[in-house]
């Protein structure tokens, strides 16, 4: 085993309340491309001529939801993929009375599909889905089962509840993400660039002494991290948590 997994057992062991901040890339394992890499949902956005802000922001979605929900539907959503190591390792740490909070800024609801209960969704989720004029709730089948533009019983526009370009996120989520990861003495980043705001900015409200990134690339945290570990985020957590 790397010795920085050890490291991280024991770290994990000698902490009390442990905050976990996470991306994209701890999806990758279970086939979910990440938005930055060469086969990420970015990369696919070229096809349509438009970048990444405007294509998933509110105002594209508005003014051209069926080109929104073509690219929406054949890149975002993906109903087969099964929670990998990573998620099951921080159910396993949840069950264990480690982690308070699970602060994720995917949509794709793996973490509760591992096991997983207390999640903090800062950018929505694909499972959840309503109508714009009467707010009916959908669910992630009804807009599989949709051809073009779902539309509502009423005749509405359903939409996800996933927060787009332009939009804020949840007050409510967003003021208890900062709770947990102040109250944290362990902060555990990681699959995240750090790159999106203002998920990002959340680390700056951590205080604690044992701050972590697990991320196969280098970001803006590393040097004030007590350890970082560049390896898939899978292999490390299913050894680093015991069972």
């Amino acid at each position: 085993m790397d010795e920085r997994i050890n490291e991280l057992t024991s770290l994990i062991a000698a902490a009390k309340r442990i905050a976990f901040l996470g991306g994209a890339g701890l999806s990758t394992e279970s086939g979910i491309p990440d938005f930055r890499s060469e086969a990420g949902a970015f990369s696919a956005m070229q096809a349509y001529g438009y970048p990444p802000e405007t294509l998933l922001s509110h105002d594209f979605f508005l003014r051209h939801t069926a080109v929104f929900y073509d690219y929406y539907k054949q890149q975002l959503l993906h109903p087969k993929a099964r929670p990998n190591d990573a998620h099951l390792a921080l159910a396993r740490l949840e069950r264990q009375g480690k982690l308070s909070a699970l602060i994720t800024q995917n949509i794709d609801g793996l973490h509760q599909l591992g096991g997983s209960r207390q999640v903090l969704e800062l950018h929505g989720s694909v499972y959840r889905n309503y109508c714009m004029r009467c707010h009916k709730a959908y669910s992630l089948e009804d807009i599989l089962a949709s051809e073009g533009v779902p539309r509502c019983d009423c005749g509405g526009t359903i939409r996800p509840d996933v927060v787009l370009y332009g939009e804020g996120l949840d007050a409510d989520v967003l003021g208890a993400s900062i709770r947990h990861i102040a109250e944290a003495d362990m902060l555990i980043i990681g699959g995240t660039s750090l790159v999106v705001y203002p998920a990002a900015g959340l680390v700056d409200y951590f205080s604690g002494e044992c701050l972590v990134v697990l991320n196969m690339s280098p970001t803006s945290r590393d040097r004030q991290a007590r350890l970082c570990i560049d390896l898939p985020i899978g292999e490390v957590l299913r050894q680093a948590v015991p069972y």
